[in-house]
């Protein structure tokens, strides 16, 4: 079973059952000393790119935006156990031709980060993708309000789970905002936690 650690703002850390790591948008909190097999970028603003955090595993590879997305194609991706899904992600300060999310799949748990977006075009058409566990940006400065957030998660994406993340735009995490989301599939998942990626039961 894969295992989510949240290390906040956009940075994520997901290890599968077989122990390969993916990092996601290295920037904030700790955790990096775990070596990391897959990174996976969203855009290049600096509180989505801090490399040099990242310890590389033997045979690390890094996606980035600009490898994923390309004239208007989306690209997937396989290694180490993870299958990637590039999607789009842009609002009026994200560059749709820039930015990407991206759609894991990993141990039986297909995840979304969404990067820093607004509800965009694909995303009103997810709920046929069975997404578990939907990580949405909620600062509702440079990327969604709670409220959008929580109405692209029940109207449009249909997850089994929505974290709230990216919340403010200096803080790790800011829980009053986080707390404005009012979906019912909303989780609160703290920095420095780490949550078992629970397959649905069918």
């Amino acid at each position: 079973m894969a295992v989510l650690f949240y290390q906040g703002h956009s940075s994520v850390r997901i290890t599968s059952d077989a122990g390969k790591v993916c990092f996601i948008d290295p920037y904030a909190g700790v955790g990096y000393q775990t070596p990391c097999d897959l990174l996976l970028i969203t855009h290049e603003h600096f509180d989505h790119n801090d490399v040099s955090k990242i310890t590389p595993a033997k045979r690390m590879v890094i996606q980035r935006a600009k490898d994923m997305h390309q004239h208007g194609v989306y690209y997937a991706y396989s290694a180490f156990g993870f299958h990637v899904q590039a999607t789009q992600a842009y609002n009026d300060k994200h560059n749709k031709d820039e930015c990407v999310g991206y759609i894991i799949d990993v141990d039986g748990v297909r995840i979304y980060h969404a990067g820093d977006t607004g509800i965009t075009q694909q995303m009103e058409a997810m709920d046929d993708l069975h997404i578990d566990y939907a990580l949405l940006p909620i600062d509702g400065i440079y990327t969604m309000t709670p409220e959008e957030a929580s109405r692209a998660a029940d109207e449009y994406i249909k997850p089994r789970f929505l974290i709230p993340i990216h919340s403010s735009p200096s803080l790790l995490q800011d829980i009053p905002q986080t707390m404005k989301v009012t979906s019912p599939r909303a989780i609160l998942v703290r920095v420095n936690e780490e949550i078992r990626l629970e397959p649905a039961k069918h």
